[in-house]
């Protein structure tokens, strides 16, 4: 449960600090002292969204520590069995959380906080009138069973959702599927007839100038061969020379490197000559093998201009028309699988949509009978609850069911939909029966109810009181009231005041607590009457105290 709150520069709230009863706790004061602002600060310490405007003006930041008795699996977060859970909102907007000293999110912080805390604010009542409220009311008090069987239908509608979007999405590709085939498959042929290899292109563009010019290449190779020839050229007058040297050499050793480099130019010139020779023989005039090569490259070049710019960028092109054709070539199939998914998860939503239907029709009446007995207490004795399971064509994000809540507040009046019939007072002690009903049904410790005492007051009000007070033996109870007939059942009441223009809160006892109700009583703390039923009103709530242990 909550054990300690700490807000700072909330609202109207400079810095307050409480410190809850572990059964019933009562917030009031004047209109506007900052009674809801306390019940602000623990939905912000629980993962609710907030902004800058929430920030107190001229402070830096609101901050909310809320100091909880550890729950399960928070170990990690825990120290001496309780676990702080923090918010802080910048003037700026900016924000941070923290569970235990450890900064989070505030999504992370809201899924901890949802198993401490419940909060019904002061349209808590309105939100009732909703249908899926009114669905995800009923599946609650049918119990856990009915709760798990319910996440696990969502679970298969959004995955059956998924599995038709994915079904219209390759039936809508399909109209153009053909048509991207049969322009594929043309890419493909046409590539592969040409058949061009990697750096084809570059090693035919010098083929194509040696063969376009055989001609001149071997009158070429052929004067310079004749220059370096043996009969009186180049060469053999090198040769002549590096004998020359040789000798001078062999007269003198200081000429020997001389000799040798001169016998190095004189082998190369004749080996440059002798392959002068060979490659003259090499070149040869064949026309029809420059025919060849210039169609080749011309069929190349055809491919560039659609394709990519070289053989390489024409080859990747290739391989992901082959890919792309292959993965629509088998979408048939695709299609297919996708369309028997689709099958198997509507089977599957069937089937859990009906359980839920059967465990909703076979608990309706039970749980309409337990509103309808708490309707009673709250001081609606004539008034009653009948839960109508009526089933839907087609199934929906809860089922097929459109569970609708229908009211009577009295035994001659015909039961009509909610939204229709009930007052403010009326729907505010229907949304109270409802966690009542729920109370023994799950295991959030900590209820704050803010002001749901709207259109409620005198015998009404005491019975409000009554019950929550009932709701306190098994759960923390925080409640922000205005009715003196519910602030009477406390067993910790604070009283909230402004002075000089930020919100303080004290606990009030003995004389102030009976102040206190006399003042919600007439508007006045001095008045003998309201003094007088106040006093009534504690010896009211000590008596169901009492009675409730």
């Amino acid at each position: 449960m909550l054990r300690q709150l700490h807000i700072t520069g909330l609202g109207v709230i400079d810095e307050l600090d409480i410190e809850p009863s572990s059964r019933l706790t009562v917030l009031t004061g004047e209109t506007g002292a900052g009674k809801t602002m306390i019940a602000t600060g623990i939905s912000l310490a629980i993962g609710a969204r907030g902004g800058a405007h929430l920030v107190r003006s001229g402070a830096a930041a609101a901050k909310v520590q809320a100091r909880f008795d550890a729950p399960d699996g928070a170990d990690e977060w825990a120290e001496d069995g309780e676990v702080i859970l923090a918010r802080s909102i910048a003037a700026d907007g900016r924000g941070s959380a923290r569970v235990g000293g450890q900064l989070t999110t505030a999504a992370a912080l809201g899924e901890m906080g949802a198993s401490l805390v419940e909060i019904h604010g002061q349209h808590g009542s309105l939100r009732l009138l909703d249908g899926a409220t009114q669905t995800t009311f009923l599946d609650r008090a049918t119990g856990p069973r009915q709760v798990a069987r319910a996440s696990t239908y969502r679970e298969a509608y959004e995955h059956l959702l998924e599995r038709r979007r994915a079904l219209a999405t390759l039936t809508e590709a399909a109209r153009d599927r053909e048509r991207q085939i049969d322009l594929l498959a043309y890419q493909v042929r046409e590539i592969e007839s040409v058949g061009p290899a990697a750096g084809e292109t570059l090693a035919l563009e010098a083929e194509e100038a040696r063969l376009g010019h055989a001609e001149r290449l071997r009158d070429l190779a052929e004067a310079a061969g004749a220059a370096l020839g043996d009969d009186g050229g180049a060469a053999d007058l090198i040769a002549s020379a590096a004998r020359d040297v040789g000798a001078i050499a062999a007269l003198d050793p200081s000429a020997a490197e001389l000799g040798e480099r001169a016998a190095a130019l004189a082998a190369e010139g004749a080996d440059v000559a002798g392959e002068l020779r060979a490659y003259r023989e090499r070149v040869g005039l064949d026309p029809e093998r420059l025919s060849e090569v210039r169609d080749r490259a011309t069929a190349l070049k055809g491919l560039h201009r659609k394709y990519g710019a070289t053989d390489n960028d024409v080859l990747v092109f290739l391989g992901e028309a082959r890919a792309e054709l292959g993965t629509l070539q088998t979408a048939d199939e695709r299609l297919s699988s996708i369309a028997a998914e689709v099958d198997q998860a509507a089977a599957a939503v069937e089937d859990l949509a009906a359980e839920l239907h059967q465990a909703r029709v076979a608990t309706a009446p039970s749980v309409a009978a337990d509103l309808s007995e708490h309707l009673a207490d709250l001081g609606m004795p004539g008034a009653s609850i009948e839960i109508d399971v009526q089933t839907m064509e087609q199934p929906g994000p809860a089922g097929v069911d459109r569970v609708e809540m229908r009211f009577r507040g009295g035994p001659a009046q015909p039961f009509a939909p909610l939204a229709k019939v009930a007052s403010g007072g009326e729907l505010s002690r229907v949304m109270l029966a409802c966690r009542s009903v729920l109370a023994s049904l799950d295991d959030v410790p900590t209820l704050v109810f803010d002001e749901i005492d709207a259109g409620i007051g005198g015998e009404a009000g005491l019975a409000v009181g009554r019950r929550l007070a009932r709701l306190a033996t098994t759960h923390q109870v925080l409640v922000v009231t205005h009715l003196p007939q519910i602030a009477c059942f406390a067993d910790l009441h604070v009283g909230v005041r402004k002075r000089e223009g930020a919100a303080e809160a004290r606990v009030l006892d003995g004389p102030d607590r009976v102040a206190e109700l006399s003042r919600m009583l007439a508007g006045m703390e001095a008045s003998e009457h309201a003094l007088s039923h106040a006093e009534e009103l504690l010896g009211e709530a000590d008596r169901v105290r009492s009675e409730a242990r």
